[in-house]
């Protein structure tokens, strides 16, 4: 048998190779695990049309499975609203959290491909950061990615994303974004 070399996604190799070195420098920080690093993303899709529809739920199961490359777990409601027809314990959303290689390649991916496609995209808002160093953004619809064949696609659903750093300063996360090419807004 042959060895194979271990696969490394491209941005985490530019991360080790580029980013940190640069962070270091730019942010003044004395300590190598002081640099902010990227912990995890977080995908959420949440499905109201599963009130009226259950099938929507493994629609988006699936869908969510595509774009992420990891099975989704389904997220339930916490308590019964009679006036949105919804039960406990109902399937209502769709959620996915990436670590490590699959996030660096889901970030690549977003970066790289999906943003280019959204239409009349002007870049990241700056001030989506929550005070503890986690960018949060949202998209109108998921048929942005590659992965979503648009003709089979039964409805447009939008999507949450999170990125967790390891960093509590927003500055500190933005700079790291900055540096992963998150187009953000001047």
């Amino acid at each position: 048998m042959s060895e194979t070399k271990d696969y490394t996604p491209r941005l985490k190799e530019k991360y080790v190779s580029e980013i940190r070195a640069k962070l270091k420098e730019e942010l003044q920080l004395a300590n190598e695990m002081q640099i902010p690093k990227l912990e995890k993303v977080v995908l959420n899709m949440g499905v109201g049309d599963a009130v009226n529809d259950r099938k929507s739920i493994e629609n988006a199961a699936n869908e969510m499975q595509a774009i992420a490359g990891q099975k989704p777990v389904v997220t339930t409601a916490k308590k019964s609203i009679a006036g949105f027809k919804v039960r406990e314990e109902m399937a209502l959303g769709v959620k996915v959290t990436l670590r490590k290689d699959r996030m660096y390649e889901f970030l690549d991916r977003l970066i790289t491909i999906a943003m280019p496609r959204i239409r009349d995209f002007r870049g990241l808002n700056p001030k989506s950061f929550d005070g503890r160093g986690n960018f949060a953004m949202g998209l109108k619809e998921h048929i942005v990615f590659p992965e979503i064949d648009y003709d089979k696609v039964e409805g447009q659903r939008g999507m949450d994303i999170i990125v967790c750093t390891t960093t509590d300063n927003d500055e500190h996360a933005r700079a790291l974004l900055k540096e992963f090419n998150f187009p953000f807004r001047k």
